[in-house]
């Protein structure tokens, strides 16, 4: 193999340049304590089951000696981690901010401060004196306060000295005098509710504690709205709190009973309307409540049939809905407020095509929509604004110019196109969000009257020369013959040689779409001459409805041999070198790279496996857990069907491991971690290490569990980066990439 210029010599593991252990040490070896489980005539016997409880000191203790075992096997390193952070921070510019959002009489503000972890949320009063710059935005400047800018939430000092800190709400009134913001300091999801006058400064509230996600206001500003969570983790009630008030006094307003259902709500964009909705996997139902009347009782809006889902949007004087009843890629529809469950079709999805949701504005709709793989945004004009009386089915139908509608593109082969924060139900302008592979996130707008494009700002990236690099989309073709699409990017001078390092993420499940974005952390595999790739799987949303239902239940497979089938095809294609391509999934994405190690573990160097779901099989049969009840229409019930517990059996990861050389693991979790327990991957790393056949020396299998954070892992920026880093710098070594550029 010949390399030439820049990575003339890849550095691997063994090299003698790069710091090795000087004496590895030896992993942690928990007790098998047996337990059996059986279902369909099956008996199961769990050695490691007993690592679930983390009141227990010696499971406490065992994680504990893996974190020490992880430090151990990668102290050598040390100086590649600080390096990597370096670069990081080089990539950002660390005093920024955000572009304004005008709400009412404000604009708002988000503003971040070089050595601080957390932002500083901000406001100024609209005025004709306010600096203006392009699209009549108020011109801001990092670091700088305008006049008349006031701090109304500081999230540094309140997350300053937490170990972990999150902000799970922040939601101004409709009059602008009050903000409602959340809070977690445990990683579990779970938040406690402040209520502030934002013109005193005073606290007035903090009587909601252990809230789910969602807040708001009724019209008057004197009662709020918030969600509370069950035993498992699934939020299926609605709450109505009078401000000021005990919490025990509140009133429930709804209450999901069915335990595949979810429940939350959002405002309509004119205020007027809180909008609830219930969603199981595959079926919805909607609500709506006036605000001005915030003790009414919520109306239903659609009701319930299995296999219909839907979304509601208030567009002033009629209902738009977003559903799939009689239509796979699903249909935009009106409906008079009258009659919310009776929809009049305005349009539908074009083959390859998937309507996501609607944004009704008083002249225009945009549709979000999946089109040829990517995330886009088509925009639908109004014959005449919004009345302010209610219109009937057949006059909403007919307010819509469907003949008319265009799409937002900016022509880029990864380009990636998604509706922004558009507050105002009056505005003339669309604001979106564009960003690819080589893209970053870059604020812009439009006129809807003259389709003129208006660049807001663009996020600062120093250093990063896009000129230097390459992105492209490949197809790599699936045993069945499906062709699975892949997301690209490259340096220029990198070439399809059969001599690269590679690190390919996948996803695959809930009809998630992993879109092509730019994350600056990726540029220190870039610029090391990795190539660095998306595939595109089924099981995802990526390619429209079909993507989704071929990779899921008893299809669920397909999920998995295509991401193995879009590796042979980076290798087969010449973009990656055999043995030197890296694969990384997170949460569901863990289960997909848990999957692939059993499947295929000659494909991958290495594999980091995120809060991985490698624990399936024994998670979805046990109904009390979150990830369950909810989860059977996207896996299966093994509980009551021996079909599906027999299919999910052969591919859950911990059920699977074989005694063959597999890839390095770096396995990571989160003691309070609701979604994907710590024992998942705790189990899975324990049986790895006593069944495959690997050269501790040269593949290791290291597991990390930080002991006060979430499913996000670590919380501020700085130390998300120092996580990355360490995960990054073992990849790195893992497939003999340049320890430096």
């Amino acid at each position: 193999m010949q390399f030439t210029g820049r990575y003339a010599r890849p550095v691997t593991s063994t090299d003698a340049s790069l710091p090795q252990p000087a004496d590895l040490p030896q992993p942690p070896r928990p007790d098998h304590r047996p337990t059996d489980r059986t279902h369909h005539g099956d008996t199961v016997t769990d050695p490691y089951e007993w690592l679930r409880d983390k009141e227990d000191p010696e499971v406490i203790a065992h994680l504990e000696a893996e974190n020490a075992y992880a430090d151990a096997r990668t102290q050598h390193l040390s100086s590649l981690r600080e390096q990597l952070v370096e670069e990081f921070v080089g990539h950002t510019q660390e005093t920024d901010l955000s572009v304004p959002v005008r709400r009412g009489d404000w604009w708002y503000i988000t503003r971040t401060t070089e050595g601080e972890d957390y932002p500083r949320h901000t406001r100024v009063r609209e005025s004709s004196e306010l600096p203006r710059g392009e699209g009549g935005v108020p011109a801001v400047e990092p670091g700088t306060l305008l006049p008349g800018e006031q701090v109304i939430l500081d999230v540094q000092a309140l997350g300053a000295d937490q170990e972990f800190f999150s902000l799970g709400g922040f939601h101004p009134s409709p009059g602008g005098d009050l903000l409602a913001y959340s809070t977690d300091v445990r990683g579990d999801e779970r938040f406690d509710v402040v209520v502030t006058d934002l013109n005193s400064g005073e606290v007035l509230d903090e009587a909601v504690r252990g809230a789910g996600y969602g807040l708001a206001f009724s019209a008057d500003e004197q009662w709020l709205f918030y969600a509370r969570v069950d035993e498992a983790w699934r939020q299926h009630q609605i709450w109505r709190h009078r401000l000021g008030g005990d919490a025990s006094e509140d009133v429930l307003v709804l209450e999901e009973s069915d335990e595949r259902f979810m429940i939350g709500f959002e405002v309509s964009r004119d205020a007027s309307t809180l909008i609830l909705q219930s969603d199981s996997t595959s079926t919805s139902e909607g609500w709506l409540l006036d605000l001005t009347d915030p003790t009414s009782a919520p109306r239903a809006a659609g009701g319930r049939r299995q296999g219909v889902e839907y979304t509601l949007e208030h567009a002033g004087d009629h209902l738009l809905v977003v559903h799939n009843d009689g239509v796979e890629g699903f249909a935009l529809a009106t409906a008079a407020l009258a009659e919310p469950g009776t929809w009049t079709r305005l349009l539908e999805a074009a083959d390859g095509e998937r309507l996501e949701s609607a944004e009704a504005f008083a002249g225009h709709v945009a549709l979000e929509l999946r089109s040829a793989g990517l995330a886009a945004v088509r925009v639908i004009p109004r014959r005449s604004p919004a009345a302010n009386r209610p219109l009937e089915a057949r006059q909403a139908a007919a307010a819509w110019d469907v003949a008319a509608v265009w799409d937002v593109t900016h022509g880029g082969e990864l380009d990636t196109v998604f509706v922004q924060t558009n507050p105002d139900f009056e505005q003339t302008v669309l604001r979106y969000l564009l960003t690819s592979l080589l893209t970053p996130a870059t604020i812009a707008q439009v006129d809807l009257a003259t389709r003129a494009r208006t660049i807001l700002r663009r996020t600062p990236a120093p250093g990063f020369d896009p000129e230097l690099y390459v992105e492209k989309r490949l197809w790599a073709r699936a045993a069945d013959g499906t062709e699975v699409p892949i997301s690209l990017a490259a340096r220029k001078e990198i070439s399809a040689d059969g001599a690269n390092p590679g690190y390919l993420y996948g996803y695959g499940s809930y009809e998630a779409t992993m879109d092509p974005s730019f994350v600056p952390t990726r540029l220190s595999l870039l610029d090391r001459g990795i190539v660095v790739a998306i595939a595109h799987v089924r099981g995802g949303g990526e390619m429209g409805r079909p993507w989704y239902e071929h990779g899921k239940l008893l299809e669920k497979r397909n999920t998995f041999t295509d991401f193995v089938d879009c590796a042979e095809h980076l290798e087969q294609s010449g973009w990656v070198a055999p043995g030197r391509l890296a694969a990384e999934g997170r949460s569901a994405g863990g289960l997909l790279m848990g999957a692939i190690a059993n499947l295929a573990p000659e494909r991958f160097r290495a594999i980091i496996a995120g809060v991985p779901f490698v624990d399936a099989l024994t998670t979805i049969l046990d109904p009390s857990l979150p990830l369950t009840v909810g989860e059977w229409e996207e896996w299966g019930d093994p509980l009551h069907d021996p079909e599906v517990y027999a299919y999910m059996k052969s591919y859950s990861p911990y059920e699977n491991v074989r005694e063959v050389e597999y890839p390095a693991i770096f396995a990571s979790t989160s003691l309070n971690d609701t979604r994907v327990f710590f024992v998942e991957p705790a189990k899975w790393v324990a049986r790895l290490r006593e069944t495959v056949t690997n050269d501790q020396a040269e593949r290791p299998i290291v597991f990390r569990c930080e002991m006060v954070a979430g499913h996000g892992g670590r919380s501020g920026r700085y130390a998300k980066w120092q996580q990355r880093a360490d995960e990054l710098a073992w990849l790195l070594d893992q497939v003999g990439a340049p320890t430096t550029i």
